[in-house]
């Protein structure tokens, strides 16, 4: 026997857009790519986790509410690199 998700019903219409900084609506895909030690996997090389981000085309910002909390460290990361 197959285990199946239960099947959700959602109405778009009780959500609300989520707007860039200008106010677009549309948002690129991208990754965040963090480099993993060899002596963490436990394998004979490093290895690249990709982490899957949205973020404004027209800046390049990313979407903090598309990260999971604990992921969201990253960002202060990236901002402090800059």
């Amino acid at each position: 026997m197959e285990n199946q998700q239960p099947q959700m019903s959602l109405d778009l219409s009780k959500t609300t857009s989520i707007l860039t900084a200008a106010g677009g609506k549309i948002w690129h895909q991208g990754y965040l790519l963090r480099k993993v030690s060899k002596f963490i996997t436990g394998t004979s090389e490093d290895n690249v986790l990709p982490i899957q981000v949205f973020y404004d085309p027209e800046t390049g910002e990313i979407l903090k509410d598309g990260l999971p909390d604990e992921f969201k460290f990253i960002l202060e990361d990236e901002q402090e690199n800059q």
